[in-house]
């Protein structure tokens, strides 16, 4: 049989396309253009937004500031030395000669690295009198220390609850806690900032739903100065049959007649609160987090929090660096008595000027609330010029129009420094009561006022 032409094949294609059941036209996909380009997420346009009115206005961006040495209540920055009221640095003991020589030995000893995470490769002694010395600040069974506050705080929450529980915490929280409560697929629940009728009501209406429910506040809160009742979170946790998570991160060297955190401020027994989850950032200046409990606790996240299993081991100058700064804050409670002091003289003074310094007690972290973003840049920058060091703190990171200038009171510093600060801060403020966003464009030529 001899092979048809080619006008015959399209003839029968064709006819063969129409009948019934055979095989069916075949239809052109569109070509879709799918975007790779990182430069088009929305945040990155957020930013680009940012930069380019900080141009405009002619601002100075805050950010990534280049430190050019040992940062506490002074700080050389731009090859200016500042007044420094950003560090958290609490009892002044970044580069103090013994925490200096701790850290030098363990160097020495183990040096930069422990090569992979504790449970693998093993700790070194540094580590467990880290942990010994953070479970008897809390009178606490055990302690595990994690090579990162944030990891800390996300692993203990994702590993502690699941999707048939319940985690409520203070509207406030770290962003550690709230990201740990997502992960986790617990339901959320969120209480106005130390609220705890409204919190009381939540777990009055939801409790009964979950199997297991977590509590999560903050001892100390790092943008506000304030703190919860503890005692009376005490009574709910227990009569609602919940646990209780403090982040005492700031709390500690701060808080208290020995700086053991706010239990010791409010006088409540530290077993009863669950877990004591804390950083080594800030009074005992290292780097990493913590959580104290019961031995079981430590026990269950040393084996299952992703954030300690899967990571390698905190460096063992590190842990001896905080291991001896948590030394010398129980040898010498003068540094706590002194940083109690210099806050209340920052909040009395800054109340007496008139500025905002809402609901802050005055102990350490102390804002001043200026209410909106652009005013507060400006503010920051002419304070900067005049040799302070004050960082703003913008939406998202609180509140919309609640932008302020956070202040972080060092032990070291003098009256001389803090009265000179504030009394910067209430002139200044003065003078940019009327700046806007519209008014400095249109300072630039880029809009009326």
């Amino acid at each position: 049989m001899s092979s048809g032409s080619g006008k015959d094949v399209d003839k029968i294609l064709s006819l063969m396309k129409q009948m019934p059941g055979k095989a069916p036209a075949r239809v052109a996909t569109p070509q879709r253009s799918y975007d790779t380009a990182f430069e088009t997420l929305p945040q990155y346009q957020q930013i680009r937004f940012q930069r380019e009115f900080a141009r405009f206005a002619d601002l100075d961006v805050p950010y990534y500031r280049l430190h050019e040495g040992r940062s506490g209540a002074e700080a050389l920055i731009g090859g200016r030395t500042l007044t420094n009221f950003a560090s958290y640095d609490y009892l002044g003991l970044n580069g103090h000669p013994a925490v200096l020589e701790a850290a030098g030995a363990a160097l020495r000893d183990f040096g930069t690295s422990v090569a992979a995470s504790r449970i693998s490769a093993g700790e070194r002694r540094v580590h467990r009198d880290l942990e010994t010395g953070l479970a008897h600040n809390y009178e606490a069974e055990d302690c595990v220390a994690f090579n990162s506050g944030h990891a800390a705080g996300v692993s203990t929450v994702a590993t502690l609850v699941g999707p048939k529980d319940l985690i409520v915490h203070d509207a406030l929280i770290h962003n550690c806690i709230v990201v740990g409560a997502q992960l986790s697929g617990a339901a959320r629940r969120l209480y106005p900032h130390n609220d705890l009728d409204a919190l009381e009501r939540l777990l009055e209406a939801e409790r009964g739903r979950f199997e297991r429910c977590l509590i999560a506040t903050e001892g100390l809160f790092s943008m506000d100065g304030d703190g919860p009742d503890l005692a009376r979170l005490v009574a709910i946790k227990k009569k609602y049959g919940a646990w209780l998570l403090m982040d005492d991160a700031h709390a500690l060297g701060v808080l208290g007649t020995r700086g053991r955190g706010l239990f010791e401020h409010q006088g409540v027994a530290p077993g009863e609160v669950d877990l004591w989850f804390g950083t080594l950032s800030k009074t005992l200046v290292g780097c990493g987090g913590y959580v104290a409990g019961s031995a079981v606790l430590v026990d269950l996240l040393k084996c299952h929090a992703p954030g300690f299993v899967y990571s390698v081991g905190m460096p063992a100058s590190v842990a001896a660096a905080s291991a001896k700064a948590l030394e010398i804050m129980n040898a010498e409670p003068e540094r706590v008595a002194r940083l109690q002091r210099q806050s209340q003289r920052f909040l009395a003074r800054a109340k007496a000027k008139g500025l905002d310094t809402g609901d802050a007690w005055g102990y350490a972290v102390i804002p001043v609330i200026v209410g909106e973003t652009v005013r507060t840049l400006v503010l920051s920058e002419r304070l900067r010029a005049r040799g302070f060091n004050a960082f703003p703190i913008l939406p998202p990171g609180v509140p919309e129009k609640s932008a302020r200038l956070r202040f972080f009171i060092n032990a070291t510093h003098s009256d001389e420094q803090i009265d000179a600060v504030v009394d910067a801060v209430a002139e200044i403020m003065d003078d940019v009561k009327d700046v806007s966003a519209r008014s400095l464009l249109a300072g630039a030529g880029l809009g009326k006022a």
